[in-house]
């Protein structure tokens, strides 16, 4: 089983940056690709980056493309988004999400779809707002 601790949501004013952190814990070994997610209200949740463990790809959504960046630091297992120049529809509930299974592939390209993750987060709020 997986799970993880997402941390790094609050408000801040448009322009203004964040960064959000994902630790899982349990069994990591076979993550192939990490995956940022996020939910506005009154909309689906939408994919906003891909990080691939397996060849370092990533991806991201177009309306996020130069502003968000995801990384990794192996060191401490966590998973981070680096959001800059935030804006105010970019305020949703953020969740990061692991894939386990080889069925898409292990490689970031393309939309990030949420059935191709497997795990879950709990969620972190951004509110963007002056």
């Amino acid at each position: 089983q997986l799970q993880f601790v997402e941390s790094g949501g609050g408000l801040v004013q448009p322009g203004g940056s964040l960064r959000l952190s994902c630790a899982p814990s349990g069994r990591t070994l076979d993550i192939y690709a990490w995956g940022w997610f996020r939910q506005a209200p009154g909309k689906e949740r939408e994919g906003v980056s891909c990080l691939s463990t397996s060849d370092g790809s990533t991806d991201y959504a177009d309306s996020v493309e130069g502003r968000f960046t995801i990384s990794r630091d192996n060191a401490a297992n966590t998973v981070y988004l680096q959001l800059n120049d935030l804006k105010p529809e970019d305020t949703a509930v953020y969740y990061c999400a692991a894939r386990v299974r080889d069925t898409f592939g292990t490689s970031c390209s393309g939309t990030i779809y949420l059935y191709e993750f497997d795990y879950w987060g709990q969620g972190t709020q951004v509110i963007v707002s002056s």
